[in-house]
């Protein structure tokens, strides 16, 4: 099944980088378990199944006044636990940071836990002892 596990994670990266918000929810809907759960721990927002899924894509442009992009920039994992590493614009131009951990059982997303976080300048006592590198951007 590691094999099925890849190609779903393949997938949902694909549809994550199409910048299309319905594609996203759509393929996500359409390989998840019927347990499936996702978690958002900054906000403390859970949904159930793939119902929730498709209910926040279809209400969120109008909610929002925006239209989400997302560019992966990297995937690990192996097995039954990835992780997908991104970035969004919520339409604001704002490089938002993301995170997710994708469980997965038998090629199916199982568990999706998100972590979003904006960008910030450093503050000026690190920079003796950090390394500056290129922020991430969309």
């Amino acid at each position: 099944m590691q094999q099925d596990n890849q190609a779903t994670v393949e997938r949902l990266t694909s549809a994550m980088n199409t910048g299309d918000l319905s594609t996203l929810a759509s393929m996500v809907a359409g390989s998840v378990t019927d347990d499936f759960v996702e978690e958002w721990p900054q906000s403390g927002e859970r949904i159930r199944g793939a119902e929730g899924v498709r209910r926040l894509a279809e209400n969120y442009p109008q909610a929002t006044g925006t239209n989400p992009r997302m560019r992966v920039r990297r995937v690990t994992g192996s097995g039954d636990v990835y992780t997908i590493e991104g970035v969004i614009d919520y339409g604001d131009g704002v490089p938002v940071s993301y995170i997710s951990i994708a469980e997965l059982r038998d090629g199916r997303v199982a568990r999706m836990t998100e972590y979003f976080a904006n960008p910030f300048e450093p503050p000026e006592w690190r920079s003796g002892m950090v390394e500056r590198m290129q922020p991430a951007a969309v």
